[in-house]
Formats: C-alpha cells, sequence, structure tokens
C-alpha cells in the first residue's frame, strides 16, 4: 500500500479532520445523554437505518415500538408524539454522525490505498481505526440493548465502554496525525515511543474518563449540587456499602460522584507534569494549551455540580473531556519523540 513518493501532510489533516468529527459525535452522545434520549431508537439497521421517518404512519409505528420499552412504561407514559420526535432526533444525529465518521475514514482510504499513497507500516493501522468505528457501532447498539427490557436506562458499564472507545479512537487518530505530520517535515526521523512515564500518565486519565463515564451513567451528578463539600461533608452520606465495597466503588453514584470529584485532581497533577515536560522541550505553546484545557476541564466540572447539572454546562464538560484527551494524546507524541 506504499508509494514511494507518499503523502504524508495531506494524510495528516485529513485524520485530524476524522478527529473533530468523532469530538462532535461525542458532543451529540452527550446531549443524548442528558436528554434520555439514548433508548428512543429500539433497533439497530445499520443501512436502512440512515433515514428517519418520513410519513406519519412511520413515525407512529416507531412511537409505538418505543412505548413497548420499560423506559416509556415507567417514566415517560403519556409522553405525546411530537416529544418523542425531539428526543427520536438527538438519537438518530449520534447514529448518523457515527457512520460519518466511518465513511469519513474508509472512502479516503480506499482512495489513498488505490493511489498507492500511504507510508509503508500504516496500512494495516488505518485499516484497523476504520474496522474500530464499525466495533463501536456494534458497542453502541450492545449498550442500547441493555435498556430495552428489564431496566429504564442503559448499563453504566456499558456506556463508559461506549464512551471509551470513541476516546481511544480520537487519541489514535490524533497519534497517527501526528505521526504523519512529523514525517512530511523529516522523513527520516524516527517515530514517536510511548515511554513508561506516558503510559502512566494515560492510566491515570483512564481512570478519570473511566469514573466520568459511570458519573454520566448512574446520573451521579445529581446526587449533590454543592463544591467542594457533598450535601455539606466531604466523604458524602448515603454510600451504601451493604453490598460490599467492591459493588460501591463500581455501582454506587454518592461515591463514584466522590472519586471523579476528586482524582481529577490526580488527572490536573498528571498533565500539568507533562505541560511542564512539553515546555522544558521547547514546545510552550503545546504546554500552554494542554494547561488551558486541563484549566477549563476543572472549571467546566465544578460548574457542571453547582448547576444541578446544566445541559449544556456538562455537554461542554464532555466535549472538553475529548479535546483534552486529544491534547494529551498531541503531547505525549511529542514527549515520545527523541529530542532534539
Amino acid at each position: 500500500m506504499s508509494h514511494p513518493n507518499p503523502r504524508p501532510a495531506l494524510l495528516s489533516r485529513w485524520l485530524w479532520i476524522v478527529a473533530l468529527l468523532v469530538i462532535a459525535v461525542v458532543a451529540v452522545g452527550g446531549i443524548t445523554r442528558l436528554t434520555e434520549s439514548g433508548l428512543s431508537i429500539t433497533e439497530w439497521k445499520p443501512v436502512s437505518g440512515v433515514l428517519p421517518p418520513l410519513s406519519d404512519a412511520a413515525w407512529q409505528a416507531e412511537f409505538a415500538k418505543y412505548q413497548q420499552i420499560p423506559e416509556y412504561k415507567e417514566i415517560n407514559a403519556g409522553m405525546s408524539l411530537a416529544a418523542f420526535k425531539g428526543i427520536f432526533f438527538w438519537e438518530w444525529l449520534h447514529r448518523i454522525l457515527g457512520r460519518l465518521v466511518g465513511m469519513a475514514l474508509l472512502v479516503p482510504l480506499a482512495f489513498f490505498a488505490w493511489r498507492r499513497r500511504i507510508p509503508a507500516g500504516y496500512g494495516w493501522r488505518l485499516l484497523g481505526l476504520a474496522a474500530l468505528v464499525g466495533l463501536q457501532g456494534a458497542i453502541g447498539w450492545w449498550m442500547v440493548a441493555s435498556g430495552l427490557v428489564d431496566r429504564t436506562d442503559v448499563s453504566h458499564f456499558r456506556l463508559a465502554t461506549h464512551l471509551l472507545t470513541a476516546l481511544f479512537l480520537l487519541a489514535a487518530l490524533v497519534w497517527t496525525a501526528r505521526d504523519f505530520a512529523l514525517m512530511a517535515r523529516d522523513p527520516a526521523a524516527p517515530k514517536a515511543r510511548l515511554t513508561a512515564a506516558a503510559i502512566a500518565a494515560i492510566a491515570v486519565l483512564f481512570v478519570q474518563l473511566l469514573l466520568g463515564a459511570w458519573v454520566a451513567g448512574l446520573n451521579a451528578g445529581y446526587v449533590a449540587s454543592t463544591w467542594p463539600s457533598m450535601n455539606d461533608h466531604f466523604v458524602p452520606e448515603g454510600i451504601d456499602w451493604s453490598r460490599g465495597a467492591w459493588f460501591a466503588f463500581t455501582n454506587d453514584p454518592f461515591l463514584i460522584h466522590f472519586m471523579h470529584r476528586w482524582w481529577s485532581w490526580a488527572a490536573a497533577l498528571t498533565m500539568l507534569l507533562i505541560a511542564r515536560a512539553l515546555a522544558r522541550r521547547g514546545a510552550r505553546t503545546e504546554a500552554g494549551l494542554l494547561v488551558a484545557v486541563v484549566a477549563a476541564q476543572m472549571t467546566l466540572g465544578i460548574l457542571t455540580v453547582v448547576t444541578d447539572v446544566s445541559m449544556w454546562i456538562a455537554v461542554l464538560h464532555q466535549v472538553t473531556g475529548a479535546i483534552l484527551v486529544a491534547t494529551a494524546a498531541a503531547a505525549l507524541h511529542r514527549l515520545g519523540r527523541p529530542a532534539a
């Protein structure tokens, strides 16, 4: 799939565009979650599902399917068709954007492969990223399916898998885009490597992202609207330890909210150490950007709490989290290059 004169600069710009699309999908996914829209489409039709209902009869049919699931019966009984169309829109848009990401990867990839413009060693990686988008669609349906029969919401474990897979895809796109950008400047430059320190930083950030996904899946942001205390206590009252510590640490909304708000400081400190290392490498602009994104994310997290989960602030918090992942991936790539 390689070419004696590949176009790494063009490939880099392409992957940055796809990365921006992934951030858009994450944003709409946040809106879908916060508007409780995720269970409005009760079937997975990767091809025919592209078109929304186009007639009143089709809308009535979709609404009738939704009326059969527990969320409607136990929470939204009596919902109007107009209200259903509102939640249907966000879930439909989320799925459409997911398909768009897949097309934005597959179609140019096929073209670049046909023109033999892909640098040696990258064809399988790019194909793997495209396959990951398809897997993400399947994970999304696996998540939705968990809320269609015996419960009124989706499994927070499956929601976390869905979100973290999207963020892994985003990080991989950014890393590969930076590979290509480096190749465009200096074809002989060695590839960036993941250092032990970078892997440790990824682990710290992963924990925070996982906790954030669980907070979203359990609606744990609503259990306290004060900061830094939680309902006048540092450690909140209401944690249910009766089913054991492991169950509490993975399922209790009070405890998970508490861990998410305080582990954020470990994640922030880790990112600031990365920023300091960047500055010492001479990458002061990148260091400043990373610090700014961390500060914005911390501020939005606090505002999400004290506004009792204002929807648009919460969406911005999720989007900024995705931007932080992209920024961190770019930073770790810079630090993984041999010092000049």
